[in-house]
């Protein structure tokens, strides 16, 4: 396994920790089922088979804060939805003290292209936002960075 070691990983994240692709565990979060399956079909085509699914922020904020469930590694969430959107989650999720200790990177997939808005996820707590649609390859890439550690 080759390291990556790229300067927008949070603090306190060790991708030592992760054997491999396929011991990473991603959380989906997007209000259309469609959507989470096939983020989920990146995944798999990048070697990500363990996944959990949220409909929106705030079930992802409860399935985050379970102490009966397995961490996360890393967080893929939609910008745009309903009763709690990616920009509100991602800043509840940073500001939380039980959260803010696990240093999860969160990527957000967005229809979205207006600078401002992105400019504003990044600073709420998204490490990287990107633009839908986007195919496994670039995806992998974007996990890669995140993470630090080269998928398959």
């Amino acid at each position: 396994m080759q390291a990556i070691r790229p300067s927008n990983i949070p603090t306190g994240f060790d991708p030592a920790s992760l054997a491999a692709s396929s011991d990473l565990r991603v959380l989906v979060v997007d209000d259309q089922a469609a959507m989470r399956r096939i983020v989920r079909q990146l995944l798999a085509t990048n070697g990500i088979h363990e996944v959990v699914e949220a409909g929106d922020g705030s079930e992802a904020l409860d399935h985050l804060l379970r102490a009966d469930e397995a961490p996360v590694d890393l967080v893929i969430c939609d910008l745009l939805m309903p009763v709690m959107d990616g920009l509100t989650f991602c800043n509840k999720m940073r500001r939380d003290i039980r959260l803010k200790s696990r240093h999860v990177p969160i990527l957000l997939l967005t229809a979205v292209t207006d600078d401002l808005v992105l400019q504003v996820a990044r600073q709420v707590g998204a490490i990287d936002v990107v633009n839908k649609p986007i195919a496994a390859p670039e995806l992998g890439k974007r996990i890669e960075k995140l993470i630090g550690i080269k998928l398959h």
